[in-house]
């Protein structure tokens, strides 16, 4: 110890080294895809029947009706656009920031009607609306998208991964 800082070991284990080097990245390509994946299966579930996706949202109680079908009907297509520019790693550091922002949104509505007595699926992966209460999933649906949440998070503050657009223009 030099200064009061701890020295990194010589040759040995460093989980900066680890996070920092070509682990890190290849671990930051699963989480990459892992969200690609996540996204896509959420839009692709919902693109085909946007009146369905609308009244997931409605379900919520939360939006104006004025804006209920605007967002049913585009949400889809961003989780698709979400989804594509992970996939390929172009500007994961933003993707992410969006993805963690609209994982928050989520998180906090699934709560909102948690919290409201309101018994719903979420439509996350499409369908959604009122079930009856027995069949709410909300702590599971929480804790689901808080771990996708933790994967945004770790693409915003590293970004780089292995196979991306973003490493090729840098290059």
């Amino acid at each position: 110890m030099a200064g009061g800082q701890m020295s990194e070991p010589r040759g040995g284990f460093s989980l900066r080294r680890a996070v920092d080097g070509p682990a890190g990245e290849w671990f930051g390509l699963a989480v990459r895809l892992g969200l690609a994946v996540v996204w896509a299966w959420a839009g692709l579930a919902k693109v085909s029947d946007p009146a369905a996706a609308a009244q997931a949202v409605r379900a919520y109680e939360i939006l104006p009706e004025s804006l209920v079908k605007p967002v049913g009907y585009a949400l889809p297509f961003l989780e698709l656009a979400l989804a594509l520019l992970l996939a390929v790693g172009l500007g994961v550091r933003a993707v992410a920031v969006i993805s963690g922002l609209l994982l928050l949104t989520f998180i906090g509505g699934i709560s909102s009607a948690w919290a409201r007595g309101i018994s719903i699926d979420c439509g996350c992966f499409g369908g959604g609306g009122a079930v009856a209460a027995s069949q709410t999933e909300y702590l599971q649906e929480i804790l689901r998208d808080t771990g996708f949440l933790l994967m945004a998070a770790w693409l915003a503050f590293r970004p780089r991964t292995k196979l991306s657009v973003d490493a090729w223009l840098a290059m």
